[in-house]
This record gives structure tokens, sequence and C-alpha cells, in this order.
């Protein structure tokens, strides 16, 4: 750096005086048209490009830089003209490391956003403009891994920079390019075997690469990154390091998140031992606690949560994964460390200790052995030691979070789903404690959980506390959930109250609706809660109610031991003064009062309550209520944030909850403790109930109450009556019965019709209500044909539609075939065509004059003449040789005699071997 110092002031000479002057103006404030610095950014841009002169170039690439770093405008004229006089800078001129350290600090400039205090928010960044132009080509993403491998520190240094920007502003593309590269994921991994400041950026720079990209996770895996995040969380020290561990815990998030084979891979090459390290903390450090290592802590106890998650949702082997790392956990002692972060210290911030008790509630859910590890263990120390469930529901009495409330509730959730010998435990011990009237706060800690639970839900306070009455029934329903003899056994609880008009102690149950009386009463003041916290009460205490009441007959038969409370129950469902949460859930507790009721006692049978309901209610009314409960919680469900991701952006907002509550109160009329309470999992519940409650009573008004006929006294026949007046007498009688049954029929039918169109509005004026249960009789048999006819037609509309659908399919298959066919035929005539033109060569051939077929004989004789002929021609040749021979043999016999030689004796046996095969020739031939 020091040297671009010395080089910018050599600059500063005859040559450039006059642009620094204006450039320095720019910086310092000066105002400047974009046309003006256009012209200095291609001035310099043309300076580096076509410069013979190092020290210049370098000078106009230090310019730049700072001109982009400052200026929005240079930005966007960078980002026009900029890109391929820097790539080829990075390409061509290596050896100059300056100048190539300044070109990489002029991109990280103009890929880094420039915040203007005016202007519109909508703006275009020319920074996220300057990433998408500079990650479009792959080949560019190549150069800038390539130069990772450069000594030069700074020039590594910047790369990462470069990189972690173009991350920033175009993630996806930037994934898709790395993965196409050869070893390019491989370049990123050494980077964190580099000096610890570039190990850094690198980190930061893999934890924007693994966000959402399966195929890199992988690949990152297999470099052996688990190895690697470790190593640097133990070098910086676990939860005492600073922004360096927050970063690995990030990615390691990224690289376990709904990924159930890496979630294996940790846990067998690594095994879970150096996670429990980062969740030590001493006992009673009060004010150890700070910012970093509280979002270090954070970031630990969300991969503990990721791996008690399993894989994702639907994925075969998740619940089997789940378990398993339950197990794994837990074989670690991690319930101790939770236990430690989430109830004994209360010192914690308040958003660690909730996400250590949604981690002990994940780590128990559904896990025998782990169940039984919370049920027996002790917290604190001596002498003030309880069981850790009795901590944990202090925690939910005594809070004033209600996030903290939420994440205690969601303990004794996932402690007593499908545990019924968990619920059967806590449920032996609700019972009155001796001295629980005059119990203290010091004294609380030595009563069984079941006397604490049950002095929270009978609290006689002055203005009573309605509040640790609601969380109390929140516990309570777990407790008794799907569990028939838990529901029985809280049922028999009686209260040292008296009740005279049922000349006995006061059910535990009648406690609970005198508690949402009051709970709701001061809901209905002024149409809204007296207090802020209070507005979740009455339906936390209407939940448990409904939990209470499906499946237990005696749990509808005590409700209704008291005559006041059906009446009730139907003014709660009614009024106007509370919220339709509040309306809904007493319609469903009415219905189940319906649904469940076994009762023949008159006045409370099943037919009693449906007839006040439609009485004092109006089926269609009643109705509109479970339709407008199902819509506020798909509403609310749909509505409902997740937990966000723990990132560097989202660390400090998650540390404190209270803000958060703030701001989801002012979003909307519902309380946050709701959306969390009433999950996905009770509207499930919720809305099979409604379809049952339904169907009920629609059965229930579809038949008589009785079978038993009463004869009109009018059908007697009078004593001295004749025969002739008694039957003239009946058919009068009759002929009236009809008139009204007709005009019910037809008032009946437009009742009918107008609920059907409705939906179950309460358009009928109070006069047209029916008056009886003959006329709901009635009225529901031809709502009952209506529906059927409907559902008639429905079913022909569904038969017309599959045979149409296949009479479609038919066409389309006998268009195919008829295509096929029309091929078939088409090649067919091809190949007669074909074979029609072969024929007719062939004909020609044979027919035509000018082309004969050969005679073979002919041509066999003609061969013979020639040969012969050939034959002939040689043997004169022959003769002449052999006449040429035998005179040279006269003249030699004739000059060897003159020499004295006998030539007879010389000639002798001359030409006899040669003779031999002619001879055997010869009688060869005479032989055949």
């Amino acid at each position: 750096m020091d040297s671009r110092t010395i080089n910018l002031r050599g600059f500063a000479g005859s040559a450039g005086k006059n642009i620094m002057q204006g450039i320095g103006g720019f910086v310092f404030g000066n105002e400047r048209s974009e046309s003006k610095e256009d012209s200095y950014v291609e001035r310099f841009l043309d300076r580096i490009s076509n410069g013979t002169i190092p020290d210049d170039r370098r000078s106009a690439m230090a310019e730049l830089q700072s001109l982009v770093a400052e200026s929005r405008s240079a930005q966007m004229s960078f980002g026009a003209m900029g890109f391929p006089v820097l790539i080829n800078v990075l390409k061509e001129d290596r050896e100059d490391v300056e100048l190539v350290r300044g070109a990489l600090e002029t991109l990280v400039s103009a890929m880094s956003p420039i915040e203007m205090s005016q202007g519109p928010k909508t703006e275009v960044q020319p920074a996220s403009m300057n990433s998408d132009l500079l990650s479009r080509e792959t080949e560019n993403i190549s150069l800038l891994l390539s130069l990772l491998s450069e000594e030069d520190f700074y020039v590594r240094y910047y790369t990462i920079q470069l990189l972690t920007a173009l991350l920033t502003n175009s993630l996806k593309r930037l994934q898709e390019a790395i993965l196409l590269i050869p070893r390019g994921i491989t370049v990123l991994m050494d980077m964190l075997m580099d000096r610890e400041v570039i190990r850094n950026e690198a980190l930061l720079l893999l934890t924007y690469l693994t966000r959402d990209a399966e195929e890199i996770q992988k690949i990152v895996v297999f470099e052996g990154v688990f190895e690697k995040i470790f190593s640097i969380i133990r070098e910086e020290g676990y939860s005492d390091g600073g922004v360096v561990v927050q970063d690995c815990l990030e990615l390691l998030n990224n690289l376990i998140r709904h990924n159930a084979s890496n979630q294996m891979l940790l846990k067998e090459t690594m095994g879970f031992d150096p996670l429990i390290s980062i969740l030590k903390i001493r006992r009673g450090s009060a004010f150890n606690f700070t910012q970093q290592k509280t979002v270090n802590l954070l970031g630990a106890l969300d991969t503990v949560e990721l791996l008690l998650m399993g894989g994702p949702t639907g994925e075969p082997g998740k619940d089997a994964n789940k378990v398993t790392n339950q197990t794994a956990l837990a074989q670690k002692n991690i319930l101790d460390h939770l236990l430690l972060l989430g109830v004994e210290s209360q010192w914690a911030p308040v958003a660690l200790r909730c996400m250590a008790l949604r981690c002990i509630g994940n780590l128990v859910l559904r896990n025998p052995q782990n169940l039984d590890s919370l049920a027996s263990k002790q917290v604190g120390e001596e002498p003030h030691v309880q069981p850790a469930l009795n901590a944990i529901f202090d925690i939910i009495l005594r809070t004033s979070v209600a996030q903290e409330f939420v994440a205690a509730d969601y303990v004794f959730k996932c402690f007593c789903e499908k545990n019924p010998g968990g619920q059967a435990l806590l449920a032996s011990t609700i019972a009155p404690h001796p001295n629980q009237e005059h119990a203290t706060h010091g004294s609380v800690s030595d009563m069984p959980f079941g006397s604490i639970l049950l002095q929270a839900l009978v609290s006689n306070d002055d203005n009573g506390d309605m509040e640790a009455c609601c969380r109390a029934s929140s516990v309570l329903s777990h407790i008794i959930k799907d569990n028939l003899q838990c529901k029985d056994r809280v049922l028999q609880i009686q209260l040292e109250t008296p009740a005279p008009s049922l000349g006995r102690t006061e059910p535990l149950l009648h406690r609970i609706v005198t508690c949402l009386s009051i709970a709701a009463s001061s809901e209905g003041e002024n149409g809204q809660s007296s207090q802020p916290d209070e507005s979740y009460i009455p339906p936390v205490v209407l939940r448990l109610l409904i939990i209470w009441l499906v499946d237990c007959v005696n749990a509808v038969n005590c409700l209704f031991e008291s005559s006041v409370h059906l009446n009730y129950m139907i003014e709660l469902a009614s009024s106007k003064r509370y919220t339709a949460c509040v309306c809904g859930l007493a319609a469903v507790v009415l219905g189940a009062c319906v649904l469940y009721n076994a009762s023949q006692e008159k006045g409370r049978d099943a037919f009693a309550v449906a007839d006040a309901l439609s009485q004092k209610i109006g089926l269609s009314t009643y109705f509109l209520m479970l339709d407008e409960l199902r819509k506020i919680f798909v509403h609310s469900s749909s509505g409902q944030q997740h937990r966000k991701q723990l990132s560097r952006s989202s660390a400090n907002s998650m540390s404190d909850f209270q803000e958060i509550e703030e701001e989801e109160t002012n979003k909307g009329n519902q309380h946050p403790v709701l959306s969390e309470i009433f999950d996905s999992q009770f509207v499930s519940f919720l809305s099979k109930l409604e379809t049952d409650i339904r169907d009920n009573i629609m059965d229930i008004f579809s038949r008589t109450k009785t079978a038993t006929a009463i004869i009109p006294a009018e059908l007697e026949q009078k004593n001295g009556e004749v025969d002739g007046e008694y039957i003239k007498r009946l058919k009068s009688f009759l002929e009236k019965q009809c008139n009204e049954m007709q005009d019910l029929l037809a008032r009946n039918a437009m009742l009918a019709e107008e609920l059907v169109r409705t939906g179950g509005g309460n358009t009928a004026d109070s006069s047209q209500r029916p008056s009886n249960g003959r006329e709901r009789v009635q009225i529901e048999a031809l709502r009952q044909e209506l529906e059927g006819a409907t559902w008639r037609i429905e079913v022909f509309k569904a038969e017309n539609e599959q045979t149409e659908a296949e009479a479609s399919n038919q066409r389309n298959l006998a268009a195919k075939l008829e295509s096929d066919l029309k091929s078939l035929s088409d090649a067919y005539n091809s190949l007669e065509q074909v074979n029609f033109r072969l024929d007719s060569e062939v004909k020609a051939l044979r027919q035509g004059g000018s082309a004969p077929y050969p005679d073979v004989e002919a041509i066999k004789a003609e061969a013979r003449e020639e040969a012969e002929k050939d034959t002939e021609a040689e043997l004169n040749d022959l003769l002449v040789c052999l006449g040429q021979e035998q005179s040279k043999v006269e003249k030699l016999s004739s000059r060897l005699a003159e020499l004295g030689e006998d030539v007879d004796t010389l000639l002798q046996g001359i030409g006899d071997d040669t003779a031999l095969p002619a001879d055997d020739y010869d009688k060869d031939e005479d032989d055949e």
C-alpha cells in the first residue's frame, strides 16, 4: 500500500495534475455530473489498457479504484466498459503484482454497495448489476479461482473478498459456475489452511456458498470440512471465541440442515464430543455471557436441534436417523448441559434458555430411554435440589417472557406425546397438598409436581391468578391428551370447596370452567383484554376442555352436573363481546358435549344439547362459527414465521425475544403464544373433530327423539257415533292434517334451501325459525334429500368426466393407430413401387433386343477354339526351335568327327532322363 501511495505522488506531475485535482475535488465533495465521471473512468481505463509506462498504469488503477469506491455513477460507468480491461490485466499482467492487486481491489469496490442517504429505495444498485455482469461468464470465475494459487498475500486476499461479494449479489449463478470448474471447491477448501485473515474470509465465503446447495455440500464434506471446522473452533476457544466460531457453526449448520447423510458422516468421522465441548459452561458464571458468546452458544444449540430433527420431512430414513442422533447425543450426557443452560442458568439470556428448552423437548420426544432419563433428573445444588420437571414447570409459572413459557411448555408436550407411562406418572401426583393453602414460595419446591399444578389451577387470589391457571391448564392438557385413564383419574379429583348444588365438594373440571368464566369476563369488557398478556388465556383453557371432553363420556356427564354450564357455554359461543377464536372454541366444546354424550337423562342428553344449540344459537350460525374458527387457524398457520436461520445478520435480533414479542403483537390481533401452542397437530385434530360434530348433529336431527306414537283424541270413535259420521269426521281430520303438513313441508323446504344456499348463514328471521323438533326433523329430512340429490349429481358428473376421459383416450389411441396404419400403408406402397420398378427392369433386360442374354455354350466353344489356336501356335514355335537345335547338333557332330572324337559314344545316354516322363505319360495315356 505504501508503494501505491508513492506512485500516486509520482503521478501528480505535469501530465496528471489537472486530472488529479478534478478527481480530488470530486472525492472531497464538489459536485460533478455523470458525464464527467464517465470521462474520468474512460480516461483511466484507456491509460491502463494502452499505457506503456508501468508506473502510469498503476497510478491510473489506483485512481480508478478510489473513484469507483466513492461514486455510484462511477460504478455504473465502470460496469459498462471496465470489465474487459481489468480481466485482461488479470490474464496478461500476472508478473506486475501491484497492478493485479489494484485490479482486484477495483473490482471489489465495484461490487460493494454504496449507501445513499437520499434517493428512492427501489433504485437499482450498480454493485448488484456489476456482480451480475462479472458472474455471467464461467471463464471469469475460473480466472479468479486461479488467482488463489498466487504467492502474493494481497492477491489472494482481494480475490477471496471479490468472490464473497459476488456470492452476496449473485449466489445461484456463482454456485452453478463453481460446480462446473474442475477442482473449484478444492481450491476454496485449501484456503482454510492459509493465513488467519484469508482463512476467515474463506470461511465466510464457504458459508455463503453452501446455502441450499446440496451438490456443493457433498463435495465440501468429502474434502474433510468437518475436521477443519472443529479444528478452527478449538483454536478460537470454543464458545468463548469470536465471530469466527459463529461462522464455523453457520457453515456446519448449512451442511447438516435436512441432510441425513451429512449428519451420519459427522457422527461417524468426528462424533459429537466437539459439539458438547462448545456447550460446556461453568456453573455459576453469572456475568460471563457476552453477546458473542451467546450467539456462539445459540449456533451450537441450532446444530443440536438440526441433529434432533433428522433428515428432511418425508424422507424414509428420517425417523431412524433422528432416533440414532437422540441416542448418540444422550450418551454424551448432553441433557445435563441443556438443563444447565435452559433451567439452572436463569442469569443466561432468555433466547439461550428458550433454545435449550426446545432442544430438551426434541431430545426426549418419543425416545423411551431419554424420557426416563429426564423424569429421573435432578437439578440444582444441595440443599436446593428438585426434579427437573418440577423446575421446568416452575419456569412456566413464573417467567415474564411468553416465549420462555412456550419453550418450557414444549418440553411437557414432547414428554407426554406417545408416553402413557409418563402421563400416568405425572397424573398420579395431582392431589391437594396438606399445606397447600399456606404454601409459600420457599416451600413450593418441596411439594410434588401434581400439587404445584393443582395449586396453580385453583388459585384463590383476590383477583385470581389467571395467567398461572392458564399455563397450568396447558400442561394439564398435555398430561391427559389421548389418555382416557388419566382423564378419568384427574376427573375424580375433588377440591375442598363445597358445592351445595352437587351435594359434595367441587370437582376440578367445574373449577376450570369457573376460571374460564373469570378470564373471559375480563377479556369481554370493551371487546378486548384488560391486560395484554391475558389475551391468550381463554383459548388455552378452552383447549384443555376440548381435549378433556373428547372420547371421555364421564367428563361430559361431570360438566353437565351443573345446569349453568350448558347455558354459559352457549352464551360464550354466541356473545359478540368475545373474539371469534373464543366463540369458535366454545362452539367446539358444545359440539364435543353432543358427540360424546351418552346420558339418557332428560335435559342433559345429546338431543337436549343439540336442541339448545338450535334454539339459542341456530344451526346455521353454529356451523358458521366452526367455519370461522377453521379460517382463523389456517390464516395463523400460513402467516406463522419459521425461526430464522442463525447468521451474522440475524444474530443480534435473536438475542432478545422480548423485542420480537412486541413486534409480533403489533403485527396482528392474535397473541404470538396462540400461534405456537395451537400448532398444526392441534389444528388437524380440531378439523377432524369439527367434521365428526357436524355429522353427529345432522344425524340427531334426522331421527325423532322417541319412537313412542301418540294417538290424537280425534281418531277415537265417540260413544253413540254412527260409522258414517265417524268416517266423515276422520276424512275431515285427515284433510286438515294433510293441509298442515303441506304448509310445513313448503315452509321447511324454503328454510332448507336457504340453509344450503348460505352455507349455514343466519339470514332467517326469528319468526321463520322452526319452533319445535318436528319441524327441524322435516327440514333436516329435506336437506338430506337435497344433499343426496346433489351427491348423486356429483357422482354422475364424476362418472361422466371419467367416461369422457376414457373416450378421449380411446380417440387418441384410435388416431395414433390410424396414423401408424397410414405410415405402414405408405411404406407398403413405396415397397410396391420399388418392386414394380425392379420387375420392369428385369423384363426389359430379358426381352430387349439390344441386350440379349449371353449363350454360354457358344462362349465355351469360342474359348475352346481360341485356346486351340494358341496351342497350335505354340507348337509351331516349338518345332522351329527344335529344328534349329537339330541343325546345331549336326554341325557340332561334324566338327567333333573332324577332331577325331567318337560322336555316337558322346551322344550315348543323352536324352534318356528327359524321355522318361514322356514315356510314362504315354503309358498313362495308354492305360486310360
